[in-house]
C-alpha cells in the first residue's frame, strides 16, 4: 500500500506494485498528487520511504522509487494488453478501504473504453485516455494504482476508477491498459514527464442513425471529424471539420471521415486515439486515409506535442 501525507493530519492511501529491481513502483497520479511525503508498506508489513520520480495527469500514472526493496519482493511483469479479450478472467489486488492485500476476481467486461483525464488543453478539452479495460472485478476506494492481473500473473492494467452512483463498487471498474502504461512509465523514469503525440481534432464514438444521416456519412465507417482545432497539426495538414449546420445543434456536417491510419482501419474514435498513444511519438509523420465527399484521400500529418 502507498500512504501519502499532504502535510496535514489527514493522509490518503492507495495501491501500487513493484515495476523493476531498481525499486520503481507504479501507482496512479491522483494517489500522489498532493504528496509531501510518501510511505510504502509491503505485504510483509515492512515500511519504506518513497520518493516521487515523475507523474502524468493525462494518463493518471505516476512512478515512485524506494531506496530499498525488502528481501523476497519481486517485480511484476507487464503483459500485452492488445492480447486481452472480453471474457478473460482477471484479478485485482489492492487496498480497498484500507484492507491491505485484498484480491478480487472477475472478468474483462469491455475493451477500448475512453476516460477523460484531468487537465485541459488550450481549447478547453480534457485529454481522453484510450485503451481502457473495463472489468467487473471489485474495485473500490483504495484500489487506485493497484495491478489488474491475468491468470498468468502478468499486469494487464493499472486500476484507476469505478463507475458508480454511490461511490462504491457497482461492477464497472476501469484499468489503464498495460501497453499505454509501459510507454508512459518508461518516459517518466527516463525524464520525469511524458509527451503525447497530438493530432488536433475532436470527435466522438457514438452517433445515432439519424445523426449519421444528417452528417452524410451513414454508409461510411470511420472517425467523423467534428472539428479541427486551430493551429494544430490536423489543421496544418488540411483536414476539415464539420461546417454546415444540422438539426442536431452544434453537430455540423461536411467534415472529413478518417478511415485508416498508416493503412490500419479505424472504426471509431477510440481506435484512432489508441493507435496514436501506443504506436507514435512527437514529431512523427502519420498517413491518414480520409473520405471526403465520396473521394478517398491520403493526408500526411506531422504530430506535435500535446
Amino acid at each position: 500500500s502507498i500512504l501519502v501525507s499532504a502535510g496535514t493530519d489527514k493522509a490518503s492511501e492507495g495501491s501500487g506494485f513493484l515495476y523493476d529491481s531498481s525499486g520503481h513502483i507504479i501507482t496512479n497520479e491522483h494517489v500522489v498528487r498532493t504528496a509531501q511525503s510518501i510511505e510504502v508498506s509491503f505485504s510483509s508489513g515492512e515500511k519504506v520511504a518513497g520518493r516521487l520520480v515523475g507523474s502524468d495527469a493525462n494518463s493518471d500514472l505516476a512512478v515512485i522509487v524506494v531506496e530499498r526493496v525488502p528481501a523476497g519482493v519481486v517485480a511484476l511483469r507487464l503483459g500485452d494488453s492488445d492480447r486481452v479479450q472480453v471474457g478473460h478472467q482477471v484479478v485485482a489486488i489492492g487496498n480497498p478501504f484500507g484492507l491491505r492485500g485484498t484480491m478480487s476476481l472477475g472478468i474483462v467486461s469491455g475493451l477500448g473504453r475512453m476516460l477523460s483525464g484531468a487537465p485541459a488543453d488550450i481549447s478547453g478539452a480534457a485529454y481522453t485516455m484510450p485503451d481502457i479495460i473495463q472489468t467487473d472485478a471489485a474495485i473500490n476506494p483504495g484500489n487506485s494504482g493497484g495491478p489488474l492481473l491475468n491468470l498468468a500473473g502478468e499486469v494487464i492494467g493499472v486500476n484507476k476508477a469505478i463507475y458508480s452512483d454511490t461511490g462504491v463498487n457497482s461492477g464497472v471498474g476501469f484499468a489503464i491498459g498495460a501497453n499505454v502504461v509501459r510507454r508512459v512509465v518508461t518516459a517518466l523514469i527516463l525524464t520525469g514527464k511524458c509527451e503525447y503525440p497530438y493530432l488536433g481534432i475532436m470527435g466522438q464514438d457514438e452517433y445515432s442513425m439519424a445523426e449519421l444521416q444528417a452528417l452524410g456519412v451513414a454508409a461510411q465507417p470511420g472517425v467523423y471529424v467534428v472539428s479541427v482545432l486551430p493551429d494544430g497539426p490536423a489543421a496544418a495538414a488540411g483536414l476539415r471539420g464539420g461546417s454546415t449546420p444540422t438539426r442536431f445543434g452544434a453537430l455540423q456536417s461536411g467534415g472529413d471521415v478518417i478511415t485508416a491510419v498508416e493503412g490500419l482501419p479505424v472504426l471509431q474514435f477510440s481506435d484512432l486515439l489508441s493507435y496514436l498513444a501506443k504506436n507514435t511519438k512527437v514529431g512523427q509523420m502519420v498517413r491518414l486515409t480520409v473520405w471526403r465527399g465520396g473521394t478517398l484521400l491520403q493526408i500526411d500529418v506531422r504530430l506535435t506535442a500535446r
